[in-house]
Order: structure tokens, then C-alpha cells, then sequence
């Protein structure tokens, strides 16, 4: 869907230029599923793929330890109004603390990961890349990091 590789990524500096209209999104600490379905009455889930893929090198990085894991690659289109407003790309080691996830169809997976008190989220990153902005940060089930990375398009701030 993209390449994570071409965003520019650092932690978030207060100091930085960024768009009111596009920070109240990118820096939300919340659950981004729960802030779409009060924006739109019609917010679904469409996955476009599901696989045991490779990770960009950026994305290992921040995985940790992924030596002999295989890795789904889950991307999606958050929808809203019939269009999409988010595309959402996340890396999900296969382990023991992850099988359940894996079989959630098109259920937004922040349904799960915001709502169980025993998943840490890390650190917020931001990415910029041609006047596109993204967001990233894993999370820990257990022993298990994964990462999700959402680019907010521009038809979320119509």
C-alpha cells in the first residue's frame, strides 16, 4: 500500500510546524477507531490484505526482536462517508499472544488494542512525507511488539 521508508520519522517536538486541523488527528493519544466512529456514522474497516510479508528495515527497528517470526502484514482503508480517510498498515508477529488478533476480519484492530488494559502503546513517532502526514507506535501484548503506522489522507480533514 506504501512505503513507510519514504516518511520522514522522529518523535514529536512541541516546537514543530504542524497544521492545527491535522494535529487534532496525528497527535491524539486516543483511540483513533473510537474518533472516527463520532465523525462518521457509517465508519468501517475494508482490508486489503492479510499476509506473511517482509517488513521495511524502519519497521524492524522498532519491532525489537523478530528473529524467526514470521510477520502479518495487515493493511486497511478506515472508511468514512464512503471514502477513505485513513490508510492503516500494521505488523503483527505471529506468536502465541497474537493468534486471537489475526482473526478479527474487519474489525478495526484499535477496538482490541484500546480496550484491553493488559496492551502497552509505546512512543508516538510522526512522519511527514509530501504534505502527507503518519503516525506510528508499537504495541506490547505480553512479550509481543507490534506496529501500527496510519496515514491520515486528506479526505479525513474535509
Amino acid at each position: 500500500m506504501f512505503n513507510p521508508d519514504k516518511f520522514k520519522w522522529r518523535v514529536f517536538d512541541p516546537k514543530e510546524n504542524i497544521p492545527e486541523h491535522v494535529g487534532r488527528w496525528l497527535l491524539d493519544n486516543q483511540s483513533l477507531t473510537h474518533k472516527l466512529k463520532e465523525k462518521y456514522n457509517d465508519f468501517r474497516v475494508n482490508v486489503l490484505s492479510q499476509e506473511q510479508n517482509s517488513p521495511y528495515e524502519c519497521e524492524l527497528k522498532l519491532l525489537g526482536s523478530t528473529t524467526n517470526l514470521k510477520i502479518i502484514v495487515r493493511e486497511v482503508e478506515l472508511i468514512g462517508s464512503e471514502t477513505p480517510v485513513v490508510n492503516a498498515r500494521s505488523l503483527i508477529p505471529l506468536t502465541d499472544d497474537t493468534k486471537d488478533i489475526l482473526k478479527i476480519g474487519s474489525r478495526p484492530l484499535g477496538e482490541i488494542l484500546f480496550n484491553d488494559p493488559e496492551i502497552k502503546r509505546g512512543h508516538l513517532e510522526v512522519g511527514s512525507f509530501n504534505n502527507s502526514w503518519a503516525r506510528r507506535s508499537t504495541f506490547t501484548i505480553s512479550k509481543t511488539n507490534l506496529l501500527v503506522t496510519e496515514i491520515f489522507l486528506e479526505s479525513l480533514y474535509a
